[in-house]
């Protein structure tokens, strides 16, 4: 049995489609089951839960041989950090309970740092605890800056042909990943469990900058895009205007200005390229 948390997800439905395609027994965690009815109708197991519910977390790992982990987002947190601390050490003790032989841990690029990362901080936390389950072996999967997140902007992007760029940098090519092969390897690491606890660092198929995902709109949209700068202290108010509460706010802010001086993998572990382009990922949106 495999237990997987966020299965309604962008990462966790590929981990959760791939074990079922390889004929293992999925255990889905997810606070509301309607979303999984795919899933469900394949046979998988779904456990209604919270990862804020230790008991709940405890349960769905009872019996698993694999796990995948994750921190989800809440965009409304008012300390998105203690939140994130919490739901680790959930894990942890559900783990050093239930003695998982192997989980995935979803992780970030910038994940070595302890501070001034923004959000990428609760996975920090992450990886210096969970290994305290002795019996548990991981792999952290430290991810790229997801193509999706670029869809964020499908509105300006569609209607002024603008792609905004807080904080600038838009000609500098960086690492994206596709939630696709994130969860693809998550699922390739499930599937063939490491002998040890691994890190793998995990970007697309090649760097992109934001020119060349305005490149890549104006071709799916037929309309010219570019990707306009904007001050980084315009983030803040332009998040919470979508719904972002200041704390949330502040921390992507943290972020964008680390990756703006230089945020980037640390070369620990094994270093993994994906298939999916992010021309694809624009269009499965935009086109």
């Amino acid at each position: 049995m495999f237990t997987v948390f966020g299965a309604n997800g962008n990462t966790g439905s590929v981990v959760a489609r791939r074990l079922l395609d390889s004929g293992k027994k999925v255990r889905l965690v997810v606070r509301d089951p309607d979303k999984v009815g795919a899933l469900r109708s394949r046979g998988a197991e779904v456990a209604g839960g919270d990862v804020l519910d230790a008991n709940a977390v405890k349960s769905a790992l009872t019996g698993a041989e694999g796990a995948y982990l994750l921190i989800p987002p809440d965009n409304t947190s008012k300390d998105l950090l203690a939140r994130g601390r919490r739901i680790v050490d959930n894990y942890l003790a559900a783990l050093t309970a239930t003695k998982v032989p192997h989980a995935v841990m979803l992780s970030s690029v910038g994940a070595q740092r302890p501070s001034g990362t923004g959000p990428i901080v609760t996975v920090h936390h992450a990886e210096t605890t969970l290994p305290k389950a002795g019996s548990t072996r991981f792999t952290f999967l430290r991810a790229a800056y997801f193509m999706e997140n670029i869809l964020a902007n499908a509105y300006p992007m569609k209607n002024d042909g603008v792609l905004p760029v807080f904080g600038g940098g838009e000609t500098h090519p960086f690492p994206m990943v596709a939630t696709r092969d994130i969860g693809d390897v998550a699922a390739d690491a499930l599937l063939a469990p490491p002998a040890a606890t691994q890190w793998i660092e995990l970007s697309g198929p090649k760097e992109y900058s934001f020119n060349d995902a305005a490149a890549a709109a104006s071709k799916i949209l037929g309309r010219t895009v570019k990707a306009t700068p904007v001050p980084l202290d315009a983030l803040v108010p332009t998040f919470m205007k979508f719904g972002f509460s200041e704390n949330v706010a502040g921390l992507y802010r943290d972020m964008v200005a680390a990756f703006g001086t230089g945020l980037a993998f640390e070369g620990k572990g094994r270093s993994v390229r994906g298939k999916v382009k992010l021309d694809d990922v624009l269009r499965s949106s935009l086109g």
